[in-house]
């Protein structure tokens, strides 16, 4: 096996095109490089687009519904008791660390969700943010001593990013990122390894915490205060870091830099129980007195038709007779109801009487199936400037605070997605799809006759794009399966596999980015 069929897979969580590749390019000399002689453009992310699907989607080319994770919680009964949180145990799919267990390939595995608790693997890992406090969060348990003595102590996550404690959460970010790529610097030259792929949640952390420090058209746009450009010297550090990772592996490795989905403002919440409320859908035995999340409602089943609960999407659920315990609605009356309720979500309207732009999805018709229990709606408000607020107490419909802690950012559909090889980037034909790229962030290339092509650039195109039924002379265009815009999650896992010339597994659902 040579040096290029291994890939390095760099996750910069939430990190959103609109900065990366038009806002900030010029100061980000990595990312202007890899832009400029590799593959890049905006990375379609699953619905919903949070960490939780998102990243598992990405490793195991399967969508949230093959996957059964809807969502950090998640219903395991039909019945009305707390949903259950997501841990590595609900990834029953194939992961590409999986599937290259199976070649006798070996990986090393940092931070990526959701990873713990650690399982198993030919390699070695570190699990994710979701480790919290835990001791045992490596595979093997061992490698904990090494990992700790590396970075002078693990920092697994932010714990407070919703705090007001600006100063203190802009020191742990940078704390946490800078001993997590400490490891990684470590770990690529001490480790024998054929994928690496880590996650960096600073990204992420910062983004919800500083975002109206940055946007001029957010409610809460703060102007001249110290932390103004928070958000771009951390990805100015980010860039740094990147650029030493690229110096230890250029010609020994493929490189892509993906996000799991991008960021956004936040302008406000959709109070999403009171408008059931307001509309009969949903019915309390006793109205609150004080703000009060869903969960500690006095909720009377036995007359409710529909609930919802919170996050950066809404999550419907309906009361269905023979389904739920106290199940209301008949179930010839379900889809009646539920298309009734998506009218009527989609036609909620701002402070000011303006249609916000909601889109409520039915999940059948977005899933290549629906494992475990979906919810019956799942709702973006307002194109994902308003977050789903589940609390009830507020006597109105909006608000512009999260109920989970003070928030600037919402997450985006659309993240990032860079590829990037020494000897297939300066060859000719790569050289001609840089010209096409500087055109704009949309992922592209054109077709290209390999006229004039070094034979050793040849072969090296050849292997990221032969074994999918494609030769160099037929290479067909960088673009969605419509045949324009920007590519998708599902699609990098397929993706890796052909840069590692293994063989793509029929039922994963995306397609090799560079033989499209």
């Amino acid at each position: 096996m040579g040096h290029t069929d291994k890939v390095v897979i760099i996750g910069l969580d939430s990190a959103p095109p609109e900065l990366l590749f038009n806002r900030w390019l010029g100061e980000l000399p990595t990312i202007q490089r890899l832009t400029g002689h590799g593959l890049y453009g905006e990375l379609e992310s699953t619905i919903p687009s949070i960490t939780c699907p998102a990243w598992a989607s990405m490793v195991t080319g399967k969508d949230p519904g093959r996957l059964g994770i809807y969502g950090f919680r998640n219903r395991t009964r039909y019945d009305y008791s707390e949903m259950a949180f997501v841990d590595s145990s609900w990834v029953r799919e194939e992961t590409l660390w999986d599937i290259l267990s199976r070649y006798g390939r070996r990986s090393i595995l940092v931070g990526i969700p959701p990873s713990y608790p650690p399982r198993a693997i030919n390699g070695r890992m570190v699990s994710c943010f979701m480790a919290g406090n835990s001791p045992d969060y490596t595979y093997p348990r061992e490698f904990r001593t090494e990992v700790e003595a590396l970075t002078g102590g693990y920092i697994p996550d932010v714990k407070d990013f919703r705090s007001g404690d600006k100063g203190s959460i802009l020191k742990t970010v940078y704390e946490m990122t800078q001993r997590r790529f400490r490891l990684a610097k470590a770990l690529l030259q001490r480790q024998d390894w054929d994928l690496f792929m880590m996650v960096e949640m600073g990204t992420d952390r910062l983004q919800h915490a500083f975002w109206r420090y940055l946007d001029e058209a957010h409610p809460s746009y703060c102007p001249g205060t110290e932390y103004g450009d928070a958000i771009l010297d951390y990805y100015k550090y980010l860039d740094r870091e990147l650029g030493e990772i690229l110096t230890l592996i250029e010609g020994r490795a493929t490189l892509l830099v993906v996000s799991d989905h991008g960021a956004k403002r936040m302008e406000g919440g959709i109070c999403v129980n009171e408008w059931l409320l307001a509309n009969g859908y949903l019915r309390l035995l006793e109205y609150p007195q004080e703000i009060t999340s869903f969960q500690h409602l006095k909720v009377d089943w036995r007359r409710t038709v529909a609930w919802a609960h919170s996050g950066y999407y809404g999550r419907v659920f309906l009361n269905v007779r023979g389904r739920e315990p106290m199940g209301l609605i008949p179930p010839q009356d379900y889809e009646r109801i539920r298309r009734e309720l998506a009218q009527g979500l989609e036609d909620i309207r701002n402070e000011c009487g303006q249609r916000i732009n909601t889109r409520a999805f039915r999940p059948e018709e977005i899933y290549s199936e629906c494992r475990g229990i979906a919810p019956d709606l799942l709702v973006y408000f307002g194109d994902q400037y308003y977050r789903s607020i589940g609390s009830v107490g507020h006597k109105k419909f909006w608000t512009r605070e999260n109920d989970n802690g003070s928030d600037d950012a919402n997450h985006s559909q659309y993240g990032i997605f860079i590829l990037y090889n020494e000897d297939l980037m300066d060859s000719p034909v790569a050289c001609e799809l840089a010209s096409h790229a500087k055109r704009g962030p949309a992922l592209v290339a054109e077709h290209c006759e390999p006229h004039g092509v070094h034979s050793q650039s040849q072969q090296a195109l050849n292997r990221l794009v032969q074994g999918q039924g494609y030769s160099i002379g037929a290479l067909p265009p960088m673009l969605n399966r419509s045949g324009s815009g920007p590519a998708h999650i599902l699609d990098v896992a397929p993706t890796v596999l052909g840069c590692m010339r293994l063989e793509v597994p029929l039922d994963m659902k995306g397609n090799a980015i560079n033989r499209r």
